[in-house]
C-alpha cells in the first residue's frame, strides 16, 4: 500500500505501522471490520478524542462539537476515529464521598488517553474536553504522545437568570447558605434551583473548567474563542469543524505540542491566568502540565508574575459578569493583546494556527472595558491568585485574591479546627462559626483525603450565611474555581504526611497577610517540635481500589499532586 497521498514522498506518518505494506495486512483487516475504506487507510488517520456523556451538563452537548470535528477532518483530507475520555461533574460529586474521585480522574484521563493514541499509532488528535480535570488531562496527554495536536472545547453555559439578575452554580450553593441563616425561603432556593443552570455547558462563571479552557488558547493549543464561545452558540459548531480542519494542516507541517507547549507559553499562560482572575486549581494543574514537559514548576514563582500582572476581570464568582460578557468583549485574545501590549506576553510562541502568538492577537482590542478592564485601569495591580508561605504552609498555600474582600486581605483569628469538611460543614451551617474564626479542615489533602475534595459547599455556606468578610477558611484540600472569600487551600505539606496544619490545635492563633504573600501559625517553634514529636499518621480509610493507589503514588499539592513511583524504602 502506497504511503498517504496527502503527504507524497513523507515516510514518517505513525499510521504507517498499521496500514503500509504486506506486514501490516492483519492491521488492515481490523480497518476493514470498521468499516474503513482503501482510501480512508491511505488519508492520515486522526483519533477524535471525545469526551462526550449523558452525565455531565457540560459534556451532554459533545456528540454534536465531534460530528462537526469529523466533518472539518474529512474535508480537510483526513479519516477520524473517535474514542473516549471521562469526566466527572464537580458539581454532582461535590459535597459526598464522590469528589475524592474527581481531581484523580485528571491522570486516569492522561494516562487512557496515551495508551489509545500510542496503540493505535494516530498521526494527530483533536482534544474535546469541557469540564475541570477532563482539560488537564488531556493536555498533559498531549504533551507525553507530542503528535500534532488540537483542541476545541464544548464551551461555557449561558448564565441564569434569577428575579431578573444574572446568576450562576455558585449563586446555587451560597443560596443554600443564606437559607440555612434564615435569610432565604425554600422557594427562593428553588427558585435557584430552576434556574441557575439554563443550559448544556461548562458553568458559567470563571470556575475551573472555563479557567482551563481559557488557558487553552493562552498557551496556544486552541483556536481563538475556544474558552469563551457559549455551548448554545452556533458559532461554536462552526470552531469545531475550523479545529478539524487546523488538525490537517499540523500534521502536514508537523506541528506538535512539543513545539507549543514550552516553559515561554506556560509562563504566558500563567500570566493570562492573572488578569482573568482564574480558579486556584490552575495551581495545581499549570504544575502538572508543566512536569509532563520537564519544567520543574515552583508554585511560588507565580508570585513574580502576579506582582506585575494587573488583574483585568472580575468574572463570577468574583465579580457579576459571565463567560457570555467575556466573550462579547473580545475573550482570551483581547486581553492577551492588553497584555502584550505592555511588555507581558512572549509574543513569538508557536501556536496551533501555525503562526506565533503576535500574529494571532493583531487586531483583537477590548470591546466592552467593563468586563475586560484596559491595563491602566485594573481591578487590581495584582494578577488574580497569590501563593502564601510561611511556618503554617512551608511549601506554599494558595488563595483567589481578585475574590477576596479588601478587609480580609490582612485578616488574624483564632482556628476552629475539623479533621474532614462534613464536621466543618455541620458546624457552620449550625451557627457555630462566629465573625474572626478561621475554619481549618485538613486531612483532605492528596493523600489525606485522598483526593483533594474541593471544598464548594463550606466556603459558600460561609458566603452565603454572611460570614465572607469575617471568616477565613484554610484546607489542604482545593476550592471550587466557584468559591470566593479567603479561602486558603492547597497547604502543604498536607496533613497526612504531618504537615504543620495537622499541629493547629482548637483556639490557636493564625495570621493571614495576602499582599505580603504570609500565612504564619502564632506558636512558638517548640510547641510545634513537642506537638509534631507527639503526632501520629492516621489510619487510611480507604485500603482498596483506585483511590488507595492513587494515595501510595500521588505528591504535594504544591506538585500538582502528579503522580510518582513511591519510594520502594518508604
Amino acid at each position: 500500500m502506497e504511503n498517504k497521498e496527502l503527504f507524497p514522498g513523507k515516510k514518517d506518518l505513525r499510521s504507517d505501522n498499521i496500514t503500509a505494506g504486506i506486514e501490516h495486512a492483519p492491521q488492515r483487516s481490523l480497518l476493514n471490520a470498521l468499516g474503513l475504506t482503501k482510501e480512508e487507510m491511505q488519508k492520515p488517520i486522526i483519533g477524535v478524542v471525545s469526551s462526550y456523556s449523558e452525565v455531565v451538563p457540560g459534556h451532554m452537548h459533545l456528540d454534536k462539537i465531534t460530528e462537526a470535528v469529523k466533518m472539518g477532518i474529512a474535508e480537510a483530507g483526513g479519516t477520524p476515529l473517535m474514542f473516549p475520555a471521562i469526566a466527572v461533574c464537580d458539581g454532582i460529586a461535590m459535597g459526598h464521598v464522590g469528589m475524592k474521585y474527581s481531581l484523580v480522574t485528571r491522570d486516569l484521563v492522561a494516562d487512557s488517553t496515551e495508551a489509545m493514541a500510542i496503540a493505535h499509532q494516530f498521526d494527530g488528535l483533536v482534544m474535546i474536553p469541557n469540564c475541570d480535570k477532563n482539560v488537564p488531562g488531556l493536555l498533559m496527554a498531549a504533551a507525553r504522545v507530542n503528535v500534532p495536536t488540537i483542541f476545541v472545547s464544548g464551551g461555557p453555559m449561558l448564565a441564569g437568570h434569577v428575579k431578573k439578575e444574572k446568576r450562576s452554580l455558585s449563586s446555587m450553593f451560597e443560596a443554600l447558605g443564606a437559607n440555612a441563616a434564615g435569610t432565604m425561603s425554600d422557594e427562593d432556593v428553588l427558585d435557584f434551583e430552576n434556574n441557575a443552570c439554563p443550559t448544556c455547558g461548562s458553568c458559567s462563571g470563571m470556575y475551573t473548567a472555563n479557567s482551563m479552557n481559557c488557558l487553552t488558547e493562552a498557551l496556544g493549543m486552541a483556536l481563538k474563542g475556544n474558552g469563551t464561545i457559549p455551548a448554545v452558540y452556533s458559532e461554536r459548531i462552526k470552531l469545531a469543524k475550523r479545529t478539524g480542519m487546523k488538525i490537517m494542516d499540523l500534521v502536514r507541517d508537523n506541528i506538535r505540542p512539543s513545539d507549543i507547549i514550552t516553559k515561554d507559553a506556560i509562563r504566558n499562560a500563567l500570566t493570562v491566568d492573572m488578569a482573568l482572575g482564574c480558579s486556584t486549581n490552575s495551581m495545581l494543574h499549570i504544575p502538572a502540565i508543566a512536569h509532563e514537559i520537564g519544567y520543574d514548576f515552583d508554585i511560588k514563582d507565580a508570585n513574580e508574575i502576579s506582582e506585575k500582572t494587573p488583574n483585568l476581570c472580575h468574572l463570577a464568582p468574583a465579580g457579576y459578569t459571565f463567560m457570555e460578557d467575556l466573550h462579547e468583549a473580545g475573550g482570551v485574545h483581547a486581553v492577551m493583546k492588553e497584555l502584550a501590549d505592555h511588555g507581558l506576553m512572549r509574543t513569538e510562541c508557536m501556536t496551533v494556527t501555525g503562526e506565533m502568538v503576535r500574529e494571532n492577537i493583531k487586531g483583537c482590542d477590548i470591546l466592552d472595558e467593563e468586563v475586560i478592564r484596559p491595563f491602566m485601569n485594573p481591578y487590581s495591580k495584582t494578577g488574580g491568585l497569590a501563593v502564601l508561605s510561611g511556618n503554617l504552609a512551608p511549601d506554599g498555600c494558595v488563595v483567589k485574591r481578585s475574590a477576596v474582600v479588601e478587609t480580609m486581605m490582612e485578616h488574624q483569628g483564632r482556628a476552629r479546627v475539623f479533621d474532614c469538611e462534613e464536621d466543618a460543614l455541620e458546624a457552620i451551617q449550625g451557627g457555630k462559626i462566629k465573625a474572626g474564626n478561621i475554619v481549618v479542615i485538613r486531612y483532605e489533602g492528596p493523600k489525606g483525603g485522598p483526593g483533594m475534595r474541593e471544598m464548594l459547599k463550606p466556603t459558600s455556606a460561609i458566603a452565603g450565611m454572611g460570614l465572607g468578610a469575617s471568616v477565613a477558611l484554610i484546607t489542604d484540600g482545593r476550592f471550587s474555581g466557584a468559591s470566593r472569600g479567603a479561602s486558603i487551600g492547597h497547604v502543604s505539606p498536607e496533613a497526612a504526611v504531618g504537615g504543620p496544619i495537622a499541629l493547629i490545635e482548637e483556639g490557636d492563633l493564625i495570621k493571614i497577610d495576602i499582599p505580603n504573600h504570609s500565612i504564619q501559625l502564632m506558636v512558638d517553634d517548640e510547641e510545634l517540635k513537642r506537638r509534631k514529636e507527639a503526632w501520629k499518621p492516621r489510619e487510611p480509610e480507604i485500603t482498596s481500589g483506585y483511590l488507595a493507589r492513587y494515595a501510595r503514588m500521588v505528591t504535594s499539592g504544591n506538585r500538582g499532586a502528579i503522580l510518582e513511583v513511591p519510594d520502594s524504602n518508604n
